[in-house]
């Protein structure tokens, strides 16, 4: 009898852990399917036409092609395949799913640059496998927080937190080592940088949305990237450059926001900062 009845505990925790874990064949058809669009768009070949706009005193061409046009269809197929992952989470109890679409989405579009910049052959497919593990941790990830209670949940959100800062800083070596102009640069950083920080102060402020900070941030990160560009430095040095801000202010952000007093609440992302930049010096 107490055989059985310890079986069954066992039993009954392991369902309860598979219960805050997505189904894994939704996750792979998911993956798959992300990552098939985004081999798409390596492989079909069409010519490219350009958006030509001639503004008052200023003439602006947007370069059209495949791989932009996947990328931000593939966007879209994320979010959506996120939120249908979602609908089969106990917890969700009918809420919207919105919250947990911004990392997954921005992801894809992150990932999307090197992949379209890797030369053919073995660097391509290292990106291409590296970008599949991302790919399944946000999904995975990001349906695990949506409860609070799961046991994973620390985990999760401290993965979340690490990968949005990895992909920004994937994304400006990216955009650095494809020599792209300012008038591209510019706003793939901003709009990244806004919703990576709004999404990290949504998990570790208890679901607050801090839209003022957000964008403070990442007005910040295209100043310097503007003034960065022209400056004789590495896809990597920039990088550094890029990151160690953004880390720096968001966690200042959310040091303030804890009410922690305002010495300590700058020391770590000062130090942090500083870290990166120092790097940056050191490193070509």
């Amino acid at each position: 009898m107490r055989w059985h009845a310890s079986t069954a505990r066992v039993k009954m925790k392991n369902m309860n852990e598979r219960s805050y874990l997505p189904d894994s064949n939704r996750i792979g058809v998911l993956t798959s399917t992300v990552l098939l669009a985004l081999a798409l768009a390596r492989v079909i070949q069409s010519p490219e036409f350009d958006l030509e706009l001639q503004l008052p005193g200023f003439f602006l061409s947007i370069p059209l092609n495949i791989p932009i046009i996947m990328s931000l269809l593939t966007a879209g197929l994320t979010a959506t395949g996120m939120d249908w992952l979602l609908r089969g989470h106990p917890s969700l109890s009918g809420r919207s799913t919105y919250q947990w679409w911004i990392l997954p989405t921005l992801t894809t579009l992150a990932i999307s640059v090197p992949l379209s910049l890797l030369p053919d052959g073995t660097p391509w497919w290292i990106g291409f496998a590296v970008s599949g593990i991302f790919l399944i941790f946000a999904f995975i990830a990001e349906y695990i927080v949506v409860d609070p209670g799961a046991p994973y949940y620390a985990t999760a959100l401290a993965g979340l937190t690490a990968i949005s800062y990895a992909l920004f800083f994937i994304l400006a070596v990216a955009l650095r080592y494809g020599d792209l102009r300012l008038f591209f640069t510019l706003p793939a950083l901003f709009l990244f940088a806004g919703f990576a920080s709004l999404r990290i102060f949504h998990l570790r402020l208890d679901g607050r949305w801090e839209y003022a900070w957000s964008l403070g941030i990442a007005f910040v990160c295209v100043q310097l990237a503007a003034g960065f560009h022209y400056w004789p430095i590495s896809p990597i040095q920039f990088g550094l450059m890029m990151i160690g801000p953004m880390y720096g202010l968001t966690n200042l952000a959310i040091n303030l926001r804890e009410e922690l007093p305002s010495r300590r609440a700058a020391l770590e992302p000062a130090l942090a900062t500083m870290i990166c930049w120092g790097l940056a010096v050191f490193i070509r």
